[in-house]
């Protein structure tokens, strides 16, 4: 009887102690990708994916989970105290909301995606801000009106909604500038990122 809740326990703690934890230095990119390895190649391929520079991507994501695989939007509460779902259906490192993610899923065909996947995250921010492009002639690398189309949704960045947001605007600011920092940064150590495991245990 007590067999299989015990193995359920042992199975949620095993997935619960494999979660990668955010970066220790989130302004770094270099320092992200060097702590995570498999993050850098998860990003390469993304862009490889949608065409998509690396940089603009993983400046979106800090600003939306921090790099928390399990981040969520706050709980709403019923009269006050009573809990009552969450204000969004965001979820994950891209806190991308149900919805987008199902019309991800079906576009590209990766039917076993989680949002809890940092490989599956990143390329989701890959797809929508290419399908951004195509939508709304937005440059991939423009990280500013890219992150405006993420949190207003085509077509509310067609309506222009963010304009009686101030305080998104000032949000957006600061998503482009730190993906240009990210650029920079990324420009010093990308040649150490694609150098291989074996590379690295004799000349590391």
């Amino acid at each position: 009887m007590f067999k299989p809740i015990l193995i359920s326990l042992f199975a949620i703690a095993t997935l619960s102690s494999c979660a990668t934890p955010p970066p220790q230095n989130p302004e770094n990119i270099c320092e992200i990708f060097r702590e995570n390895r498999d993050w850098y190649h998860a990003a390469k391929d993304a862009k490889e994916q949608w065409g998509v520079p690396i940089h603009v991507p993983m400046a979106m994501m800090y600003q939306e989970s921090s790099f928390k695989h399990d981040a969520a939007p706050p709980k709403k509460y019923l009269l006050g105290f009573i809990p009552w779902g969450r204000v969004s259906s965001a979820y994950g490192y891209s806190q991308a909301k149900t919805m987008t993610w199902d019309d991800y899923i079906k576009e590209s065909g990766n039917r076993w995606a989680s949002r809890e996947n940092f490989g599956d995250a990143i390329d989701f921010m890959g797809w929508f801000i290419y399908k951004t492009h195509q939508i709304n002639k937005v440059s991939k690398w423009d990280a500013y009106n890219q992150y405006l189309n993420y949190h207003e949704g085509w077509g509310g960045f067609k309506r222009k909604s963010y304009k009686k947001k101030p305080w998104l605007v000032k949000v957006s600011r600061k998503v482009d500038n730190r993906s240009r920092r990210y650029a920079s940064q990324l420009k010093s150590c990308q040649e150490e990122l694609d150098r291989g495991w074996l590379w690295r245990l004799f000349f590391g």
